[in-house]
């Protein structure tokens, strides 16, 4: 997947270095997945500049220890090609914005069709009260791990990993400013319904610390891989998708509202995107025909690290389960489906879930 010099890369002239197609008229510089590369490979692969390819001339911008503008030993991940990656939903900016603009409108479009049918005045009052307190305080979860993956982008090697990794983050944020104006348009419509409650709960409330101490462990993270393997890998399927998927969406509209769960839905979709572009990417390592033994290492104990945690934050949110009037799925049982999510998805790696 490597382009090959075949001179010193001591000149910048043209004709100096060897590419895919330098005896062609493709001007192709990079080695396609398959036959034919995608419009997302044009646009994609080799943007990121990097002189052990074509920079001849070593990095043009440097920061003051000498380093260039990416390195390498942003993560203990080990790489023989990080240029080999090519993430699976093939998202670059355009195709970003678009799906992101789909998304926006069926939300909107849901949220204003609700309210035109008088739907938050029928929400069972002690779902209200759920939405308040705990849909206000996911918002900062999902704020937390965006904020999170935005900075981890700034650290890939490529450009292809930025790229998944930046349109992970937008996603993330995209949902948290959904369900902040979501909250704010309901609550126009409900009497007494407190704005804040979500805030102080995040920041006050018991079952809520162990959810901050995960991803407050992410974010604390020096190593952006570990971010991205941490958010997808661990607390997506241990945490993510038992609180939206596991509660929200099987308990809405029992309770009367069908707007929350339209409203969350998207989300889902979004993270099976993000999960096939992380274990796309996690699979070359732990596969590396140099450093896949170092790198399964490594990945094993990110795995023992956060999953304890998300463990317990899973555990912190249990009672939320037990205060709708309508309680038409168990945690136990949710909690099953997660830990049996995370098996499947460890098992694509060689990983394995540790015992509790």
């Amino acid at each position: 997947m490597t382009a090959v010099q075949s001179v010193p890369a001591k000149s910048g002239a043209a004709g100096a270095a060897v590419f895919p197609d330098s005896d062609s008229r493709k001007y192709r510089y990079f080695e396609p997945r398959s036959k034919r590369a995608t419009h997302y490979e044009d646009v994609t692969v080799d943007v990121q500049p990097d002189p052990e390819r074509y920079l001849l001339q070593d990095w043009i911008i440097s920061f003051p220890n000498g380093k260039g503008a990416y390195t390498k030993d942003n993560t203990a991940a080990l790489s023989s090609s990080w240029h080999a990656f090519r993430a699976p939903d093939q998202e670059w900016e355009r195709t970003h914005y678009q799906r992101q603009s789909k998304i926006e409108t069926m939300v909107q479009s849901v949220i204003a069709n609700g309210r035109k049918s008088g739907a938050p005045k029928g929400f069972d009052k002690a779902w209200v009260k759920i939405l308040q307190n705990h849909l206000g305080a996911w918002k900062h979860a999902e704020f937390g791990l965006g904020t999170s993956l935005m900075q981890a982008q700034r650290y890939g090697y490529t450009q292809m990993i930025n790229n998944a990794t930046l349109t992970n983050s937008s996603y993330k944020l995209r949902l948290a400013q959904d369900i902040t104006l979501y909250l704010a348009e309901i609550g126009m419509d409900i009497p007494g319904f407190d704005d804040a409650a979500g805030k102080r709960a995040w920041l006050e409330d018991k079952g809520w610390q162990g959810t901050r101490e995960a991803i407050e462990s992410i974010m604390g993270s020096a190593d952006y891989l570990e971010q991205y393997f941490a958010t997808n890998i661990v607390f997506e399927p241990l945490v993510g998708e038992l609180f939206r998927s596991g509660f929200l969406m099987q308990v809405g509209s029992p309770n009367g509202d069908f707007i929350t769960p339209a409203v969350i839905s998207a989300a889902e979709a979004d993270y099976e995107r993000n999960l096939a572009n992380t274990i796309d990417l996690m699979h070359l390592l732990v596969t590396d025909n140099q450093h896949a033994a170092h790198n399964k290492k490594l990945f094993q104990g990110w795995v023992n690290k956060h999953v304890a945690l998300a463990g317990k934050a899973a555990a912190g949110l249990q009672p939320i389960w037990s205060q709708p009037h309508s309680k038409p799925v168990q945690y136990a049982d949710v909690r099953a489906q997660s830990v049996e999510r995370i098996k499947k998805i460890l098992g694509e790696l060689g990983l394995v879930l540790p015992k509790e």
